[in-house]
């Protein structure tokens, strides 16, 4: 438990930023809201409440990249850290220390998700809203992972470009706003190379009721991602440390 004052450290940095917390609820909701108004002018599937919530929920957790990379490149290249390396913390812990501060915005931001959801039309049990957490909260940790890898790697300038790009890529291959079986050929393979589509996919087929046996090749798509993720990023903060 040596990391948990860091941990608090960070929480305090992360929820300092006004600006950027709105930014990272209300931009998905509000995209959320937007779909679902052109899904009942051109009547698609992929557009109706049921369908869009869980996709947008998970496309938020991609503000989750860019925010905690940015907090990670930035101590990294400062004198904070640099004090901080001379302590008895090992990579793990500086990892769990940025890890953990998200989590509870990741929460916030299925909350709000779901809330809009709900309000649009969204016909969910209560069960399977619970049950769906079993795949849309790892699915928060691959992006976290995603953001430690980055800021242990990259400059704060790097991650802005690099951010965007992931937050489009998670966009098109999450297979939120398309049906990714249509589309089909190679942009299919690369979609569900990746984990987006698997948590997707699965959020939305336990949310229409579906058991959790019946999605576990995409659970062990997710989980398998969010435990690879979260290794690469102790090794690579170890790595980064170690030849500065």
């Amino acid at each position: 438990m040596r990391f948990v004052s860091l941990a608090s450290r960070n929480f305090k940095e992360l929820y300092r930023e006004p600006v950027s917390i709105l930014l990272g609820l209300l931009m998905p909701a509000g995209l959320l809201v937007l779909f679902a108004l052109i899904g009942k002018n051109v009547h698609l599937d992929i557009f109706t409440p049921d369908m869009l919530t869980p996709g947008v929920t998970i496309f938020s957790f991609a503000f989750l990249i860019m925010f905690s990379a940015v907090l990670l490149s930035k101590d990294r290249q400062s004198a904070f850290l640099l004090r901080l390396l001379t302590t008895p913390l090992k990579p793990v812990d500086f990892i769990l220390a940025y890890f953990v501060p998200y989590i509870p915005f990741a929460l916030l931001q299925i909350l709000v998700c779901f809330a809009v959801g709900i309000l649009l039309g969204a016909a969910y049990s209560v069960l399977n809203v619970v049950l769906s957490l079993v795949v849309i909260l790892p699915m928060a940790l691959v992006c976290i992972g995603i953001g430690m890898i980055l800021g242990s790697l990259l400059s704060e300038g790097q991650i802005s470009a690099i951010g965007s790009m992931l937050i489009t890529a998670i966009s098109i291959f999450g297979g939120i706003w398309m049906d990714l079986q249509m589309v089909g050929g190679i942009f299919e393979e690369i979609s569900y190379a990746l984990p987006f589509a698997h948590g997707v996919d699965a959020a939305r087929n336990i949310l229409a009721g579906t058991g959790l046996g019946n999605v576990a090749t995409h659970l062990y798509w997710v989980y398998g991602y969010a435990v690879i993720l979260f290794v690469l990023g102790i090794l690579s903060f170890r790595y980064k440390t170690a030849s500065n």
